[in-house]
């Protein structure tokens, strides 16, 4: 198998290709030809010494895949050679990635691909999808009629975000920074749609929902972001942000609105171990609403090769990006 490595930590560090024997599963494991992959923030944070989480020498990135299965391991019984399953399977410690032509892959965290998208669109979906999964519905357990802001709408996890929360039932607005990404935002299915370095908190707040504060804020942004979130949710309101270790919010928000704050971190299965089934589950429902068409993957308009996998990291990093960096692999 061939495999895209860096040799070190270090985001000037370049990928190398690399060969490698082809692997076997393992029990409760499937082998998967890997047909494409996405590049998450977390792949690049890794990749610039994030060392806590990063995979063992080799260095193979990647947590999303989608492909097909070539082998089965023991006590395998959910999925048979043939079958495309995609999935946010592994690219931290503990797992090899998906930028490489094969990869081993717990059962428990994949699923069937959606019968409608190809390998591209669903490589796109894992971990943003999972991550506003857990989000909106596990945390915030958005409801009917419930005003939800989510901050950094056509990012991965954003775009993903309006589209839930509206098949929730929610009346969902959205932060961008620029007009062309307010109609995407709007095409994605947001009720409203706001320009944030022309507008305030106050201002959007009170345009939103008369000064009363959201009942849901999802900050898929972070740093200074987290205060400014703080300060839109409503008397009650939940909060949920994904992007909470580079910053260390007064949280006096919360409390004189009774309100509450959710950190999501959507790879602790992969980490521990914990709760991975969950994350196959999840992915199982996603499909069902992406042929249902109630969801669909924003997929940015460069897609590289597998060689080019550096360059799609310079893409994503530039900020430039709409939607999801895909690579196709094979």
């Amino acid at each position: 198998m061939k495999a895209m490595m860096i040799p070190a930590l270090g985001s000037e560090i370049e990928f190398q290709e690399l060969t490698l024997d082809d692997p076997a599963p393992g029990p409760g494991q499937v082998l998967i030809s890997v047909r494409a992959a996405s590049i998450n923030v977390v792949d690049t944070k890794i990749r610039g010494g994030m060392d806590a989480i990063a995979p063992d020498d080799p260095i193979v990135l990647g947590c999303d895949v989608a492909g097909t299965v070539l082998a089965v391991g023991e006590g395998v019984e959910r999925f048979a050679v043939g079958d495309k399953v995609y999935g946010c399977a592994g690219g931290i410690k503990g797992s090899g990635g998906a930028y490489a032509t094969m990869m081993v892959a717990d059962a428990r965290l994949l699923a069937p691909m959606p019968a409608n998208l190809d390998f591209k669109q669903s490589a796109a979906l894992p971990l943003v999808a999972i991550t506003a999964w857990e989000a909106l519905v596990d945390r915030a357990k958005v409801a009917p009629g419930e005003k939800v802001l989510i901050h950094g709408g056509t990012g991965g996890v954003g775009h993903i975000a309006i589209q839930l929360a509206k098949a929730l039932g929610a009346i969902v607005h959205a932060t961008v920074s620029t007009q062309e990404k307010a109609d995407i935002a709007l095409k994605l299915g947001a009720d409203e749609v706001f320009l944030y370095p022309e507008l305030s908190v106050a201002d959007y707040v009170e345009s939103g929902t008369a000064g009363a504060g959201y009942d849901v804020v999802f900050d898929t942004v972070g740093g200074d972001n987290i205060a400014p979130s703080l300060d839109a949710i409503a008397i009650n309101g939940r909060c949920v942000t994904i992007v909470s270790l580079e910053s260390a919010p007064d949280l006096s928000p919360l409390h004189v609105k009774n309100a509450t704050l959710h950190v999501v971190f959507m790879l602790i299965p992969l980490l521990t171990g914990v709760g991975r089934e969950a994350h196959g589950r999840i992915l199982e429902k996603l499909a069902n609403m992406v042929e249902a068409g109630m969801v669909a993957p924003l997929i940015d308009e460069t897609v590289f090769a597998l060689s080019d996998v550096g360059a799609a990291h310079d893409r994503l990093l530039s900020g430039k990006a709409i939607g999801k960096v895909v690579v196709e692999v094979s």
